[in-house]
């Protein structure tokens, strides 16, 4: 070989990465579909021809894209580790020290050192069976004396060829989360952060390069998401002279804000994890891979996700126990295993200007305790939740007025509020202690088996008073982890979903501690079909809350059907988010039928595989679950509102084996579809006695889809025979 320098190569789930570790500095050879088994002369031609070109006006040597690019390397693009020795210098000359690489486990760890201002950087790689790539950097302050490193930015940092000419991302607002936007990756730096003390309703989520035109089911791409809860930052870089022999990086990883990260000699800083993955089949590849690795944890819920009716659309703040009971009773009847109790339970809280903070039953409204509701729930056999905010106060609260510098917030002033609430500062000792202290007495004495976990908003002049007014954000961050870790160890059957303003907290730093997220407060179900097959790129259905809202939307004020609403909070973890006992006879046993029919496919949808159709027409969405053994399938056609076309023509419905014959039957029980034209002549078979067809028709060929009136859905299941 021409190099005598080791040579790394991590490889699962179809995916390498390929690492020289070529001294001074270490560079990234090839991340993207697996190789195989390179030979010597093979590694030889890689390495050799990873070699680029000297361009003009450049360096005297070519230009290597390194595993931690810095202006040390004559990069002139976004550098991986940003930083100062406080009074001193911003350059750091990272080389490499050594490295640890375990073949089992997929993991390389590649440790740098700085020898002039004593800094210590280690990036570890691993790469799973799934194919997801997971990078961690620790930078570490090993000086001998008082020099203080302030950390300005850490992003991991990865090649894109030059086939990745396209990016996607998403944006977002209340009620109308992870909305995409995608177009050409352009000379420059597309960058993305959130300033917002969560991950936000505005997260760019995944960060996605792709071959031109890719889409759910064709298409090489590339995706980048940072594991973090916290303040973050996206980008996709592409400079003139390019990365080394790549057209581009692909990037994420902590936002940090001036001064928010100091290191005395002896400390380090742990970057969040960046996820890296590839896929040469489009979105939907990517998505299974992210799926499979949630599935695989230790800490994935493994019991069936239980069919859950949340009480806030249904009384608001009204909390009557007579009218709750009556609420109980008839999500009893229709199949509820959980119900959880929305805000309004606490002293103070007759609407959103107060009470945030104590936690503390009222005792006005719950003269004996939440034990009423809690045991009327338990004798119907439910699940019993709560509702808590306890990263908020008001300032009128008993916590707010007694300890008012535990608000996270400059010594001068708390400033805005939002939503008449401010942020309790968690990095404070005893402000955590208190409120630990409150949910898990709460907690331990209802014997609570589940806690929704909101967070109402974003964080601005996040000061540490305690510290001289050094923004917090961070710390709050890892604060909030350590309280919901320490809550788990204390119960470990507890379950835990995050809310933020609907959506506004989903990503893999939360999840590894919680066990669903709230998709949105959007609950109609034009805007949710959208919201959810985009949350559902990163996160598997059953960790997504999915619920049936009221025929008037809370939010939109759209009127929809009963059917259109359940055949979309099917493809979640289903739930129930209005009034149950203002539904008429026969809207209580279409719901029942529901019930019967999430509960009887669920095994299917929260663990097959979730594909989703590519359509010329974009008022249709095609979204369906194949088991993994490609035994059993079921799809929602579903029609947003009116196109030109009278019909679809053949819907090709993928993820089927084209070896393997299916019956398909129409799934009616959630309601009466209701059609714009007459229906094909296999759809009225199959809703009489069955049709029958083989994956290679129906996945190949593709099937006339019925044209459905606007806001409409119809459910089509398909068993193998």
């Amino acid at each position: 070989m021409n190099t005598t320098n080791p040579i790394i190569t991590l490889r699962g789930g179809g995916t390498a990465l390929i690492v020289e570790l070529a001294h001074p500095r270490p560079r990234i050879i090839h991340w993207g579909a697996d190789l195989g088994d390179l030979g010597a002369s093979d590694l030889d031609a890689l390495v050799t021809s990873a070699d680029p070109s000297a361009t003009h006006n450049s360096t005297d040597e070519p230009r290597d894209l390194t595993i931690l690019p810095t202006e040390a390397d004559a990069w002139s693009g976004t550098p991986a580790i940003e930083g100062v020795v406080r009074d001193g210098s911003p350059y750091a000359r990272f080389v490499l020290a050594s490295h640890r690489f375990d073949e089992a486990a997929g993991e390389l760890d590649v440790t740098l050192r700085d020898e002039r201002n004593g800094l210590v950087a280690t990036v570890r790689y691993r790469l799973d069976r799934f194919g997801v790539l997971d990078v961690g950097t620790t930078v570490a302050n090993e000086s001998d004396d008082e020099t203080v490193y302030d950390v300005g930015a850490v992003t991991a940092l990865l090649p894109l060829p030059d086939r990745a000419t396209e990016y996607l991302d998403f944006t977002g607002k209340w009620s109308r989360e992870r909305s995409p936007q995608r177009g050409a990756i352009d000379l420059g730096t597309r960058l993305r952060e959130s300033r917002r003390g969560r991950s936000s309703l505005d997260s760019p989520y995944l960060l996605i390069a792709g071959t031109h035109g890719f889409d759910f089911r064709n298409g090489e791409v590339w995706a980048v998401h940072a594991g973090w809860s916290g303040n973050q930052r996206y980008l996709v870089e592409q400079l003139p002279e390019g990365a080394g022999v790549f057209r581009s990086i692909l990037g994420a990883g902590e936002l940090l804000l001036p001064g928010e990260v100091g290191l005395r000699p002896g400390e380090c800083y742990q970057a969040p994890e960046v996820s890296f993955i590839w896929s040469n089949a489009g979105l939907d590849g990517l998505s299974g891979a992210l799926h499979r690795k949630l599935r695989a944890r230790d800490t994935h819920p493994r019991s069936p996700r239980p069919l859950t009716l949340n009480t806030w659309e249904a009384v608001y703040f009204d909390h009557d126990l007579a009218t709750l009971e009556r609420l109980v009773d008839a999500a009893s009847r229709v199949g509820v295993e959980r119900i959880v109790l929305d805000d309004g339970w606490f002293a103070g809280r007759r609407n959103d200007t107060n009470g945030l903070g104590d936690w503390i039953v009222d005792t006005e409204v719950w003269p004996d305790g939440l034990w009423p509701l809690v045991n009327a729930v338990r004798e119907k056999g439910m699940q019993f939740g709560l509702w808590f905010e306890p990263e908020m106060v008001n300032l009128g609260s008993r916590l707010a007025q007694e300890h008012p510098d535990w608000i996270l917030a400059p010594s001068d002033g708390v400033g805005t509020a939002i939503r008449h609430q401010y942020v309790l500062n968690l990095a404070h000792p005893d402000a955590w202690e208190h409120i630990l202290g409150r949910i898990d007495a709460l907690v331990a004495e209802y014997g609570i088996d589940y806690i929704k976990w909101d967070h109402n908003r974003e964080l601005h002049e996040a000061a540490l008073r305690n510290d001289r007014d050094r923004a917090g954000v961070h710390e709050q961050t890892l604060a909030l982890y350590r309280m919901l870790d320490e809550l788990k160890r204390r119960h470990p059957a507890l379950e835990i979903e995050s809310c933020a303003s609907g959506g506004g907290r989903v990503d893999l730093g939360i999840l590894a501690r919680t066990d669903r997220v709230w998709a949105s407060d959007c609950n109609d179900p034009v805007e949710r079909q959208n919201i959810q097959r985009w949350t559902a790129q990163l996160i598997p259905l059953e960790l997504i809350g999915s619920h049936v809202g009221a025929e008037e939307s809370h939010t939109t004020h759209r009127v929809t059907a009963l059917s259109f609403r359940l055949a979309t909070a099917l493809f979640g973890h289903a739930g129930i988010e209005t009034d149950l006992t203002r539904l008429s006879r026969e809207e209580l046993d279409t719901v029942t039928a529901f019930a019967a029919l999430y509960k009887e496919l669920r095994p299917l949808l929260h663990s097959g595989d979730l594909v989703r159709g590519d359509l010329a027409d974009q008022e249709s969405v095609l979204t369906g679950v194949v088991s993994t053994d490609r035994s059993e399938a079921v799809f929602s056609w579903a029609r947003l509102g009116t196109s030109a076309p009278a019909q679809s023509g053949r819907v090709r419905l993928p993820g089927l084996d084209p070896d393997r014959g299916y019956r398909i039957r129409v799934r009616d029980e959630i309601g009466r579809t209701s059609l714009h034209e007459n229906p094909p002549a296999w759809l009225v078979q199959a809703a009489g006695d069955g049709f029958s067809v083989s994956g290679r028709v129906a996945g190949g060929a593709g099937l006339p889809l019925p044209t459905l009136d606007a806001q409409q859905a119809i459910l089509i299941h398909l068993t193998s025979h």
